[in-house]
């Protein structure tokens, strides 16, 4: 399912217009994005946690050349799936 998709299913579901879905949508990913930037974590309780976790510096190897590379410290963002939506998705 892509973004537009789901768009029309929130429409569907909440009986909205494509728009406001849209709308809905957007700001509730700037909102999650926004959390996570500052180092917050975000609950959906029954849904998921969307928190960061640092992955330090660490040494690489090329595949091409073979030769070895530094890759830098970064943060990633991570999901972990609530107990409901992983009884959901294990059905």
């Amino acid at each position: 399912m892509n973004k537009t998709e789901l768009i029309e299913k929130i429409a569907a579901s909440a009986k909205l217009t494509k728009a406001d879905s849209k709308k809905a949508l957007d700001a509730t990913i700037e909102a999650i994005a926004g959390a996570l930037k500052k180092g917050d974590k975000v609950q959906l309780v029954g849904f998921g946690t969307f928190s960061v976790a640092k992955k330090p510096a660490r040494e690489g190897i090329n595949p091409a050349t073979k030769a070895k590379i530094k890759i830098a410290a970064k943060k990633v963002a991570k999901f972990k799936a609530g107990a409901e939506l992983a009884k959901v998705v294990n059905k």
